[in-house]
């Protein structure tokens, strides 16, 4: 199972490369899934967030919620706080957790493929590394970090919990956790970097439309879509839903 989704996420990162070429979020409007509900406490609880973070998860939803949906705790943390930033940055954009999170399932299975796990901070037990993007079977990326971030200095890899090349995360790549630095192991940095990403381009996100458009700028697959949108829609279905 995890295989199969790594080889999904792999994938799908090329479609960061497309993004803004011809036929980009011309999709046929996917099932829009509903937006999941959180409970929120005011300020970081004693955990480093991005600096525009005013309101993080609530200790006792999060524990129940992360056992009603499967989702680790310390990850789904890191999508709530990451949503709520980017609807701060761009309140037209309403992004749920829940989407952030079936990315991040379906990704990398919330940065535990292989067996890994995220420590306490947030970071990747070990490097999740997608294959090489040597045109055998994927796109063609050549190398453009000197194998900085995947250890390849001959092709690009995609990296980390949500997937990103490294050349979309030098431009796309945010601190999330306020440490100063952004690393795309981190899922704190990595989710925030995500849900401001599929924010962009003033997409709105509660319309079948701007969801669909956002998913398809991630991933130009119509089954990717579709594995999101359930994914979405089952996580908020076990957490709970807000209009």
């Amino acid at each position: 199972m995890a295989l199969s989704l790594f080889v999904v996420c792999a994938s799908a990162v090329f479609s960061f490369w497309l993004l803004g070429q011809p036929g980009a979020g011309a999709r046929t409007a996917a099932f829009l899934p509903p937006r999941a509900a959180a409970k929120l406490q005011p300020g970081p609880d004693g955990l480093a967030t991005a600096v525009n973070v005013t309101r993080t998860p609530d200790a006792e939803w999060l524990g129940t919620a992360a056992a009603h949906t499967g989702i680790p705790a310390r990850a789904l943390r890191a999508y709530v706080n990451a949503a709520v930033a980017a609807n701060e940055s761009a309140p037209a954009c309403g992004i749920g957790w829940n989407t952030l999170a079936a990315v991040g399932f379906v990704e990398s299975a919330h940065g535990t493929y292989g067996g890994g796990s995220l420590s306490s901070a947030g970071q990747a037990s070990g490097p999740i590394v997608g294959p090489s993007l040597n045109g055998a079977g994927f796109a063609a990326i050549a190398d453009t970090d000197g194998g900085a971030l995947d250890g390849d200095a001959g092709w690009d890899h995609a990296v980390g919990p949500m997937q990103f090349i490294p050349s979309t995360w030098r431009i796309a790549g945010m601190d999330g956790n306020g440490d100063g630095a952004a690393d795309p192991f981190n899922i704190d940095d990595a989710a925030l970097s995500a849900a401001t990403y599929l924010c962009g381009r003033g997409r709105d996100l509660t319309t079948a439309q701007g969801w669909t458009a956002a998913i398809y700028a991630y991933n130009q697959s119509d089954a990717y879509i579709r594995q999101v949108s359930s994914q979405a829609t089952a996580y908020a279905a076990k957490a709970g839903t807000a209009g």
